[in-house]
This record gives structure tokens, sequence and C-alpha cells, in this order.
């Protein structure tokens, strides 16, 4: 039986620090019997050398050879065109694919008989893939992160501090959504001494955000509902008359705090806008906002843009913050490796890479792939 080979490529995407597998994922694929290659420099912008990944006993290669000897290909972002079409016939592409904003990009792959198992398809609520799930290990990043960079954008202090020179009020930090990065920046604000609001279209999100000492902030739906709860453990989008009432009754909470946290988005879909223009003009001078879902989709925050930080006319910093994993590389991708590690031992328990459409697991991150 011949061993299975994965290489683990250079990231392309501009401003792409991550890489898909760390020196220490290498070590526990050799140990269970997978040979593994990787790009030279794949680890350079998460700060692992060649070196590091030949002394955990990977093989660094140019691009072309990686190409021509993995019968894995393992990325974090979906591959430019160029990268994409050097896969060859009974490859197998695993990555954070998002096939639903790519369809094109994975429909062509399949044509040409590239296997593709995309990460961001895996079901939430299957227990037994929970160590596989990398964006549930992405989003703690990016919910810490989010937090972390609004302390440092803020000129004030987040806790309540007593000194000679008086008593600093505590910062009133509002986190919009209660999903995982939600829940992580509530609880780093938390650590950092802010009084935090939490919000999510999820009444079930109560117990998890008051559970961290934060405040749930109650909002009544058109019709007395709970609107925003939808499968495999994501919140469903909000109809236009949900989002409507939804924004009137938050605009006054918003208008009023120091820190906003935005973190609401849909897979696939453009983002729920929350924060409004007039609502950021009503907000006080010095406030930070800090949009999670800002992407080329939009963002839960009316002007925010990913990657840009603007201050506006009134002095409200909006910061578009659409690709914050990438920004903590190292332990981005070490969250990330792990997760690939638990997969592919999934796969390959062996050292047989075996894709079973039938597979609870394999078969929703073929995402019904043509068989």
């Amino acid at each position: 039986m011949a061993t299975v080979t994965v290489g683990a490529v250079r990231e392309r995407a501009p401003g792409e620090r991550r890489v898909a597998l760390v020196p220490e994922a290498v070590t526990l694929l050799r140990r269970a019997g997978l040979d593994v290659l990787v790009e030279t420099g794949a680890g350079s912008g998460a700060w692992f050398t060649d070196a590091d990944y030949t002394a955990a006993g990977a093989t660094v290669v140019p691009l072309n050879e990686l190409y021509a000897r993995a019968d894995g290909v393992l990325c974090v972002a979906p591959p430019d065109q160029e990268t994409a079409g050097a896969l060859r016939s009974g490859q197998t592409l695993i990555g954070l694919l998002e096939p639903l904003r790519h369809p094109d990009l994975v429909t062509g792959l399949h044509r040409r008989g590239v296997r593709t198992l995309s990460l961001d398809l895996l079901p939430r609520t299957l227990s037994r893939a929970q160590s596989m799930d990398a964006l549930t290990s992405q989003a703690n990043i990016a919910g810490y992160k989010a937090a972390v960079l609004a302390a440092d954008s803020y000129d004030r202090f987040l806790p309540m501090l007593t000194t000679a020179a008086g008593t600093m009020r505590p910062a009133q930090v509002l986190v919009l959504g209660a999903g995982v990065a939600g829940l992580q920046a509530i609880a780093t604000a938390r650590r950092l001494g802010a009084v935090v609001t939490a919000y999510d279209v999820r009444a079930a999100s109560r117990g998890e955000v008051e559970s961290l000492g934060a405040r749930f902030l109650d909002v009544q739906s058109p019709h007395n509902e709970e609107p925003g709860t939808g499968q495999g453990g994501y919140a469903r989008e909000l109809t236009a008359e949900e989002q409507q009432a939804q924004r009137a009754a938050l605009d006054a909470f918003i208008a009023r705090s120091d820190i906003v946290v935005t973190t609401a988005q849909v897979p696939g879909r453009k983002p729920p806008l929350l924060v409004t223009s007039a609502v950021l003009e009503r907000m006080h001078s010095g406030s930070v906002v800090v949009d999670l879902a800002a992407s080329e989709l939009g963002g839960n925050v009316e002007g925010s843009e990913p990657d840009k930080t603007g201050v506006l006319a009134n002095g409200v910093t909006v910061i578009g913050a659409g690709h914050l994993p990438s920004a903590m590389a190292t332990a981005a991708s070490t969250a990330y490796a792990r997760n690939l590690v638990a997969l592919l031992r999934h796969l390959a328990p062996d050292g047989e890479l075996v894709l079973d459409p039938a597979d609870e697991i394999t078969g929703a991150l073929m995402g019904g792939e043509p068989s």
C-alpha cells in the first residue's frame, strides 16, 4: 500500500499570513503514517522557517514538485486561478474553500477531477467533528483580536481605575452577535475590565453571554418570536422586517456605547447591516467600532471596508476587521493545523486516504460533490 502524501502550499492571497500546517502538525501526521511536503517559504508569514519543517520531518519542495507528488493539497484560503489550475485529476484539495462564495472555482475543480473538502461546510452541531472545526478555531482568534484591537484604538481605559487623580469610569462595550467570535470578544473585553453588553438574534445565547459576566440586551422581535435560529448551529439571515425592527431597538444602545464589536455573519451571503451611518453620527467622539464581518460582500457597519480603518468627521473610529486571524498568524495557523490533523486522521486512519461521501463528516465537507 502506497503511503499517502499531503502537501501544504504557501498562501497567495494579499495579506494572508497563515499556513495550513505548522511543524507540530507535521510531526503528528508523520506519526500517523503520512508523508508531508511543504512548499518553500510557506510558513514564513507565521514565523515558521523551512528548517523548522525539515526538523519536524517534512520535505520542503518548490510548488511544482509539491503538485506532482501530493495526493492531498492543504491550504487555508481558496486558491487563486493560477494555483487551482495547477491541480491535477485525482488530487484532493482541503481548505476553507468557501464554495458558497466561489462556486465557479469549486465546480471547475470538480470538472477536472479534483476532489474538494471545504472545512467551512462542517456542521458545528456534529460533536465528533469538533476537533476539525476550523471556523470555530479561527473565530475564537478573531473575537480575541477584535477586543484587543478595540482596546488599543480606544483612547481611554477599559477598566475602572481609582487613582490619586480621580476615578476613571469603565468603558461600555457592546458586542453584536454572540456566536464563537462574539463570545470570545465578550470574554476578552471582560478580562480587560470593561462593562460588556451583548446582543444576538438567538435568545438561546442569553445563558452563554451571562455566564461570561456580560449583560444580554433584550430586543423584541416583530411577532414576539425568536427570529434568528437557523440550521447547523448558525444564525439564519433575518427578514427585512425583522432587521428593521431590530435596528430601531438597537440604535439608542449603540449610540451611547464606547466600543462596539460586530460579529454577525451569514455563510456565503451579505452580512446583515446592524450599524447605520445615522447611528454612527450619533456616537460620541472617541468611540470605536470594530466590524468583524467586513468583506467584499459588505459588513455589519455601513461604510466599513475590509482591512481599512477610518475616522469619521465626528471622531468615531471604524475598523473593518474581516481578516483578523491572519493578524495572529502563528496562533491561527497552529489552531488550523490541529483541525487538519484531526481531519486527516479521520480520512486516513490506516495511512490510506479514503473519501466516502456516505460518511457524515466527509459527505458534509464534500458539499454534495457529484461522484
